[in-house]
């Protein structure tokens, strides 16, 4: 299980889910009726039932519901395809639909038809609209487990394709975005939801398959530091920013504990802390290989009950629906947490409008197959793909290309006339592909010649004479080359950086044939260790696309020939394949450990060699920074009484009396120098005091796009709070703020601001 967005870039742009599948026209023909209780229609003896009562108050009507009940009956509502009750006039309902890159196939919740709904675009406020539409029809539910919200830890990660990327605070805020665009009614009432989304994986859950270790049986050891400061903000904010309706727990352990059965971090955190409005539900037979793989029950039954104890809710799966009744039997479960369990599911059905009665008479009642595939998503499908690539090497005169110079242009590699590559995993069906040698040949004439005939390239399907002799000829040579999900994904982790099998020789080859410059288009979910491609002067040019959905080839070839200049930024970091010598998928540790050569990971504190940094990413203008505004001391105020008045404090504890209306403004100048006008995102980044050596070496505050025409300047403001913004993690996983310079950057801007009392 698992989703969230396989080209980070965009997210970097946009924070919002970003690789789209596209979409097109789909004939205006009605299906079947929508899955929906309360159907007075069919059972007028319903509207006499209170949980049927649109007028009460949701607590009431819940609780109705429940006590209308059997045992058996609620034991039914703890899995993903709960039964129906047919005496009370609910139907069956399947809760797990999938949206990571549109309303897809994934999930046994959606089904799509080439006569009703053919494709869909992967966009969270259109995704919604497509998914009422398709419920309408019968084809989806209503309950969306996406989107996946795990940082990018390791750079192996077959799933890391799914996520935004490494950074906590990116993470964060494209797990609330993304939230909002897919629950968000039209009148914004707190109390109902367009469609329910999911967080996932709850947590620190970032192995899948990797050298035989399992992620059925993994256990993620994490320090409280680690755990507080990376694996767990994106959640927090998912639930407290976002108020996303589930979040789904992981199948590995923490520290020893299964996360499905971890009553600290279920019912103590997700519940408790944080205050989720929603259900928990668990990754599809987490239950089962908690009690079968990792052997932490004696009994099932035992599982069944520690699980619902410790919080969980719902079962993708259907161990609950087995063993639970017999916990009750047993005496170690009370009913009293079923149903509570049972609450908080039906409470997110409730707010969805599933109790309501006939859907046509409600709220988007009249979306249908005319509200899928229309023109404006096929243009935000393309919008988004080419705000998402990513601009890594450019030498001068190289791009953009002129359409009226190049008379041939060469297209190799094989991913250069893919179309399922492009749209990544858990994915829908799209209506329309635009491959990358689509998309060029609409600019000019292509010679195509794929070198390879899988992304994998073998030896034995390694065919580059033809490829060199179309390069040797042509006015420029394209080559599109990476991954695919035979290469990463889901189940498969990967064992090292480098490119698949033979496609570092067919790139080499191919660009010391060319006869005009060389762009090199990667295509893949996570990096690689291109560092022959980025020191080589035969290739002038290098793209990162992502898996960049149906319309790719469109967005790729408006950026090459300079339709659109590029404007994606990376959001992991490029890593040489030494890393992967050197370093277990396994540690779990963020930071270094000089003692043991450790590097520690990601650019808040690698301290390795890089191919490319987190926020990489070029344009075909050239922008300068100036600080308009920002304040070089900031005062805190503490109690009268307070230690570090007169002691020479390092670093004080957070209080909300000190934290409040705690902030201050930074305003920066976004110049275009350039001759081509063009968007830029700027990242605030700040470095504390280094006086424990677990701080980190920069860290992200926040970012923003901006539109800037050339010769024109843009004035870009953030807002910084102090407390939230700049303090770190200790040790023992505790927020403080530390006193001393903390250095701000902006680009190659920096700027001094002390922190004292």
């Amino acid at each position: 299980m698992g989703c969230s967005c396989s080209n980070g870039a965009i997210l970097m742009v946009l924070l919002v889910v970003v690789v789209l599948l596209g979409v097109a026209g789909v004939p205006s023909v009605l299906g079947q009726s929508p899955v929906f209780a309360c159907d007075a229609g069919k059972s007028p003896s319903v509207s006499s039932f209170g949980f049927c009562d649109a007028s009460l108050g949701m607590d009431e009507r819940v609780k109705d519901l429940v006590g209308r009940l059997t045992l058996d009956e609620k034991v039914g509502f703890l899995v993903n395809k709960a039964a129906a009750v047919s005496r009370l006039g609910i139907p069956a309902y399947e809760w797990w639909s999938e949206a990571l890159h549109g309303v897809s196939y994934v999930g046994p919740g959606t089904h799509f038809s080439s006569q009703l709904v053919p494709g869909a675009t992967s966009f969270p406020m259109v995704v919604s609209t497509e998914a009422r539409a398709m419920y309408n029809v019968g084809l989806a539910g209503l309950t969306y487990w996406s989107p996946n919200i795990n940082v990018f830890r390791d750079p192996r990660w077959g799933r890391g394709q799914e996520t935004p990327g490494e950074d906590p605070l990116l993470t964060s805020k494209y797990a609330v975005h993304y939230v909002r665009g897919l629950q968000q009614t039209d009148g914004e009432d707190p109390n109902r939801l367009k469609v329910a989304a999911c967080c996932k994986h709850y947590t620190a859950y970032d192995v899948d398959n990797w050298k035989g270790i399992q992620r059925y049986t993994f256990d993620a050891q994490v320090t409280k530091q680690d755990m507080d400061d990376t694996f767990q903000p994106p959640f927090k904010s998912c639930v407290i920013d976002g108020q996303v309706a589930s979040v789904m727990c992981s199948y590995n352990k923490v520290n020893g504990i299964p996360t499905c059965a971890d009553p600290n971090l279920l019912a103590g955190t997700v519940r408790g802390d944080w205050k989720l409005d929603g259900y928990i539900v668990s990754d599809c037979d987490s239950v089962d290989v908690l009690y079968n793989s990792q052997h932490y029950t004696k009994t099932p039954e035992e599982a069944a009950a520690k699980s619902i104890m410790a919080g969980l809710d719902l079962n993708c799966g259907k161990f609950l629906g087995q063993y639970t009744m017999g916990a009750v039997k047993a005496g170690i479960l009370n009913e009293s947490a079923i149903n509570t369990a049972i609450t908080n599911n039906f409470r997110v059905l409730m707010r969805l409008g599933f109790f309501d009665g006939d859907p046509s008479k409600q709220p988007y009642g009249k979306l249908g197959p005319k509200d899928v595939c229309t023109p404006q998503n096929q243009e935000l499908a393309a919008e988004a793909a080419r705000q998402g690539i990513v601009l890594l090497k450019n030498s001068k005169g190289s791009l953009p290309l002129s359409a009226s110079s190049i008379k041939s242009l060469a297209v190799i590699g094989p991913n250069a006339n893919v179309t399922k590559t492009m749209i990544g995993n858990y994915e829908g069906v799209p209506c329309k592909y635009v491959t990358p040698l689509q998309g060029l040949s609409a600019y000019t004439s292509t010679v195509y010649q794929p070198g390879c005939l899988s992304a994998w390239c073998p030896p034995n399907n390694f065919q580059p004479d033809a490829a060199v002799k179309a390069a040797s000829d042509a006015d420029a040579t394209v080559l599109v080359i990476g991954a695919d999900q035979s290469v990463e994904a889901e189940g498969r982790d990967r064992v090292d950086l480098t490119l698949p099998g033979q496609q570092q020789q067919l790139v080499s080859q191919v660009a010391n044939a060319a006869k005009g410059p060389v762009i090199l288009v990667i295509m893949s979910g996570g990096p690689f260790d291109i560092s022959f491609a980025k020191a080589s002067d035969k290739i002038s040019s290098i793209l990162w696309v992502g898996y960049p959905g149906e319309k790719g080839g469109t967005a790729i070839a408006d950026v090459i020939f300079g339709k659109y200049n590029p404007s994606g930024r990376l959001p992991v970091t490029w890593y040489p394949q030494s890393f992967a010598d050197k370093v277990p998928m396994t540690n779990m540790n963020m930071r270094p450990d000089p003692s043991t050569g450790y590097p520690g990971r990601t650019y808040r504190f690698y301290t390795g060699d890089t191919i490319y940094l987190f926020g990489d990413g070029l344009s075909y203008t050239q922008f300068n920074h100036r600080l308009v505004r920002a304040p070089k001391l900031v005062s805190l105020s503490l109690e009268n009484g307070h230690p570090c008045l007169s002691e020479n404090c390092k670093e004080v504890d957070m209080a909300e009396n000190m934290c409040q209306d705690l902030a201050f403004d930074v305003h920066l100048n976004v110049q275009n120098v350039g001759q081509m006008h063009g968007s830029h995102t700027v990242f605030l980044f700040f470095t504390p005091p280094s006086y424990t050596g677990s701080s980190p070496k920069k860290q992200l505050l926040g970012f923003e796009k901006v539109f800037v025409r050339s010769k024109s300047a843009e004035l870009v403001r953030f807002r910084v709070d102090v407390c939230k913004d700049l303090s770190t993690v200790s040790e023992l996983g505790e927020r403080k703020l530390l006193l001393g310079s903390h250095i701000l950057h902006i680009g190659s801007l920096r700027h001094s601001l002390s922190v004292s009392v």
